[in-house]
Formats: structure tokens, sequence, C-alpha cells
């Protein structure tokens, strides 16, 4: 069965989130203690223990829901031996894009753990400088929500599926647009617990800053095609990778388009590997009848 590995973004940590494969196999603890060095910090410590408050600060949940995604795969590999499933495709959301050039070879986890925890203070520091937000838009497709944001300031941010658009800006340019949202027929706008407007133009001080990094790490084709953010389409050559990790700071997430090309390519599998259930329920909206599992934690891996 064709297979395409999925890694969540930002949103799906939680304290203890990997726990059980550092238990278990040596591949998983291997990653942790690969990041912790590449970082110079415990973030296998704040990823089991906590603080929570402290996890969900954009600097620190980046790199470590990448570790987890990252940790899980290995430790499904480890278990599965030559049985593992080889992805014809990979996918990430937002920062899990990341992960997604990790897994495929790409990018090493040292350089992805510093470029996402350094995207991550970056954001931050965007964050800080304008205050912003985002919200899902649920029961509104695509073209009413560009409409309601057309001379708001805010932008349409992420499409996840047919009918959940997540839109952000400036705090009163998003105000203006949830309440266009709603009078054209938005049946909820759901406040998002994030630190600002992710892949809006309210990131664009975080650009210049990202680009540095990124021209410093280094970038090899994938072992199968990484399916961009921005576009939609499979790219395979290291210096277009670099320029859409690099445009997917600003631009939107096309995460429905991204699996409706997976599955006309011929995917009938997608395998989720990190915290939460996020990508696979929404592949079961997005295309159904597809094979969606997610893998979080040592039982499902078992289900793979």
């Amino acid at each position: 069965m064709t297979t395409a590995f999925l890694f969540p973004g930002q949103g799906a940590q939680a304290v203890g989130m990997g726990a059980d494969a550092y238990a278990g196999f040596a591949a998983a603890r291997a990653v942790f203690d690969e990041a912790d060095a590449a970082l110079g910090m415990p973030l296998t410590r704040l990823i089991l223990e906590g603080p929570a408050v402290e996890l969900t600060r954009t600097e620190n949940a980046q790199p470590a829901i990448l570790c987890v995604s990252v940790a899980l795969l290995r430790a499904a590999e480890e278990r599965l031996g030559p049985a593992a499933p080889a992805p014809a495709f990979a996918a990430g959301h937002s920062v899990g894009e990341y992960a997604a050039l990790v897994a495929a070879g790409a990018l090493s986890l040292a350089d992805g753990v510093r470029l996402a925890r350094t995207r991550g203070e970056l954001m931050q520091a965007a964050c800080d400088e304008t205050p912003s937000g985002m919200a899902a838009l649920i029961g509104l497709t695509l073209e009413p929500a560009l409409r309601a944001c057309e001379g708001t300031g805010a932008q349409v941010a992420n499409v996840n599926s047919a009918e959940q658009i997540v839109i952000g800006g400036p705090n009163a340019a998003l105000e203006q647009a949830v309440a266009n949202a709603k009078a054209a027929g938005a049946r909820r706008a759901i406040p998002l617990d994030v630190a600002g407007a992710f892949h809006t133009e309210a990131m664009r001080p975080a650009q210049a800053g990202l680009e540095r990094a990124l021209s410093g790490a280094a970038l090899a084709r994938p072992s199968a095609p990484v399916v961009a953010n921005t576009t939609a389409l499979p790219i395979d050559e290291p210096e277009a990778l670099r320029e859409e990790l690099a445009a997917q700071l600003c631009g939107c997430v096309h995460w429905s388009r991204s699996v409706e090309y997976m599955a006309s390519a011929g995917v009938a599998r997608f395998v989720e590997f990190g915290p939460g259930k996020t990508l696979a329920g929404l592949v079961k909206r997005i295309v159904p009848g597809a094979s969606a599992l997610a893998v979080p934690d040592l039982d499902a891996i078992g289900a793979l």
C-alpha cells in the first residue's frame, strides 16, 4: 500500500509526549539525546516533566514537537524492522515540515532542532512586536474566508480542510475579519491558543533572521519527495526545500491541497508520527475512505 508520512505542527505539544518511546526504544532515546546535545539544553526533561507553561513557549514547543515526532518514527522503525513502511511522500504542517525533512534524510536532526528553536525564537519576537492572533473558522469555505479578510489586514493562514480555514493577523484586524466571517455564514470562529499570527505578514520581522539560519544549514535530496506547505506540490531539490522553509514562515499552509495531491498520486495510507491525532483526523475529512493512522505512542506503533 502506497504510504505517506505526516508530521504535526505547534499546538500538539503536551508534557509527557513520547515518554513511552523514550523508555522503550534505544532509537527514540538517541533522538532525545541528540536534540539535547544540539541545543545545549535539557529539552528531554522539559518534554517529559514540563512545566507546561515553558513547553508551550514557541521557541520550546517547535523543537520539542520535532524531537518527539522523529523519536516516534525511529521507535516504529526499530520495532517493525524490515516490515516498516517506506513512504512515497512526506509532509508536515508548519514546523512539522522540518520533521518531514529530517525523516526523509534531507536535514540532520541536529540542524532540524536548531532551526526549529531559532524559528520559534524569531516568531516569538515578531509576536512581541505586533500583538496578533489566529482563529479557526468552522463551516466556511476558502473563497468566503478570503473575502472576509479583504481590507482588514488579516489573512488566511491555514487551509486545513474544505470547511476548516484558519485566519490570522494583528488583533484588531483579526477581530474585524472574524466578524465578517460570521456575517458570511461561519458557524463558529474559535480563537487559537498561539502566541501570534503564524503564516501571515505579522511574521515578516522574523524573515531575514530565518533566512540567515537556513543559509547555514546543510540540505540534501530527500529519500522521498516532501510536499510543500505553500504550493501543495512535491519538492526534492535541496535549494527548493530551503526556499520553501523560508516562504512558509509568512505563507499560507495549504494542508487540504497537500493531502489531495498525495491521494491523487496514489497514496492510500497516511501515517502521522507525533503527538496528537489532528492530521490523521483531517485526512479522513479531506479524503474519505483513505487509511489514516496516528502514531502518538507505542500502542499505535503496534497497530501500524
